[in-house]
């Protein structure tokens, strides 16, 4: 799985046109936000982490981080991101590319509440130079999404 696979998922919701392709890499929020010349937190980052039952992907504003004490209360696990050698095999994207688009079957996903701070946001497309503009709620419908969480704090957070 791939940009084709991120892409015919939205195309399948006529979302084909929102969206690019980059020149330059997009696999980082730093580097996604100076493609599109938006501020980080337009970025909406894909993590995914391991679950009990295998891989779950959560959505959040590029320039948050996870929060462990709310993701532990809201999910009754321990957040511990999938290794990246393992991405690909488990999720269907390869890192710098992972979207909630054209996954691997079920996966659930969530959408972290930062995301709704932004009028748009941008998540990748399948691969490390590509991104699709969507609302929040957009997003939400295109991604066939769980539901919405906060378990995030600010990535500038230090730790007490």
């Amino acid at each position: 799985m791939s940009f084709d696979a991120a892409y015919a998922a939205l195309k399948a919701q006529h979302l084909e046109d929102r969206v690019r392709r980059f020149p330059g890499s997009s696999a980082t929020v730093a580097l996604a936000a100076q493609e599109l010349g938006t501020a980080e937190g337009a970025i909406a980052k894909t993590m995914a982490l391991l679950g009990p039952d295998g891989p779950i992907l959560v959505l959040a504003a590029g320039d948050r981080k996870i929060d462990g004490g709310s993701f532990k209360r809201t999910f009754h696990f321990k957040p511990k991101f999938v290794p990246g050698t393992d991405v690909e095999a488990l999720v269907g994207h390869a890192p710098g590319g992972v979207c909630p688009f054209g996954r691997r079957d079920g996966i659930p996903v969530w959408l972290d509440r930062s995301l709704l701070s932004h009028a748009e946001v941008w998540p990748a497309c399948g691969d490390d130079a590509s991104g699709v503009r969507l609302t929040p709620e957009e997003l939400y419908r295109a991604a066939g999404a769980v539901g919405w969480c906060e378990v995030t704090k600010s990535a500038l957070a230090k730790a007490a």
